[in-house]
């Protein structure tokens, strides 16, 4: 369920990012303070990017950075970040980022149903601009219960 892994723990809202391997880094580090990856999955994040490009911008202004669950992923485990200051991650389409949601999974199947819920949030642009402009994680985290079912 999204509201098991998306916790008070994994949310940080209006961040000053430097650049999109920052924004990364930081939803990265959340994953890594809960136990769910090891701090080489961020880097492996990272370097996903770099090697095939900006396909974790995934609709316009949202992006969804992981890697492969043999690169440090040690349980289901999803961060949200929203950016101060949208960032351009390279992707035409879909740039500048302003929502950065950082996920890991051991393995191709268990994080389907958080997947599904978070992409039923997603789907609503009101939903997106009431986390966008959220400034209480208490608020951030009663939209995501709302699709945890």
């Amino acid at each position: 369920m999204l509201k098991d892994i998306i916790t008070k723990d994994t949310i940080r809202l209006n961040v000053d990012a430097k650049d999109w391997e920052d924004a990364v880094r930081i939803g990265g580090t959340l994953l890594v303070n809960v136990h769910a990856a090891e701090e080489r999955y961020v880097d492996a994040m990272i370097e996903t990017v770099k090697d095939i490009g900006p396909y974790i911008v995934i609709l316009e202004g949202i992006a969804m950075p992981h890697a492969r669950p043999e690169k440090g992923a040690l349980k289901m485990g999803m961060s949200l970040v929203t950016l101060k200051n949208p960032i351009e991650f390279g992707n035409e389409e879909n740039d500048p980022v302003k929502l950065v949601i950082s996920f890991c999974a051991v393995d191709s199947k268990t994080h389907l149903k958080a997947l599904s819920q978070l992409m039923v949030l997603l789907e609503d642009e009101d939903n997106i601009e009431s986390i966008l402009h959220s400034d209480s994680v208490d608020d951030v985290i009663r939209i995501i219960n709302s699709f945890s079912k």
